[in-house]
């Protein structure tokens, strides 16, 4: 359990004021340790969970809505985690951990799944994500579909939907910046 009382907010990016967008930001870039804007600004419309003890932003996630396709099955609605952050200062101590629990509680019941492409698995490991095992696809805007082998995603079924088969083909449309 997260030490310190964790205030959490729940910000559609429409509520983001420009100096909220600086400080998530700005935790980013210091948890990542990069430059993050110009991938940033590729996500439009997201929902941003802060974690905040005393005020001070400590700990970030959001997702984006994606339309993920598993098999030959229809296209779903899929919270897609991105900018999962943690001040380094407040690293180890289970904010990323409650940031992420809060996260999977705010997705509407109209989303199926969640997904994410992890840097590490571990956290996300023991929240219950999955590494899907079936070849992952980029739908492009035109021409045939683009394998991804390379990379890696991981899933969490949201409660009261069906499962599916980790192992079928697993389809995303193509975005700018990154693929997954």
């Amino acid at each position: 359990m997260p030490e310190g009382n964790l205030e959490y907010a729940v910000i559609p990016s429409g509520s983001r004021s420009a100096s909220l967008e600086s400080e998530i930001l700005g935790l980013c870039n210091l948890a990542y340790g990069e430059d993050l804007a110009d991938l940033f600004n590729t996500f439009g419309a997201a929902v941003h969970v802060l974690g905040r003890i005393r005020g001070r932003l400590v700990s970030h996630a959001m997702w984006v809505t994606r339309w993920l396709q598993p098999g030959s099955g229809q296209p779903l609605e899929t919270a897609y985690v991105e900018f999962v952050a943690t001040h380094p200062a407040f690293q180890r101590h289970g904010y990323a951990t409650a940031v992420m629990q809060r996260l999977i509680k705010e997705v509407p019941e109209s989303y199926r799944l969640a997904a994410l492409c992890p840097a590490t698995s571990g956290i996300y490991e023991r929240l219950g994500w999955h590494f899907w095992r079936g070849p992952l696809i980029i739908r492009m805007p035109s021409g045939p579909p683009r394998a991804t082998p390379e990379e890696r995603v991981m899933v969490r079924e949201l409660p009261g939907r069906p499962a599916l088969d980790l192992d079928a083909p697993l389809s995303a449309e193509w975005r700018a910046g990154e693929l997954w």
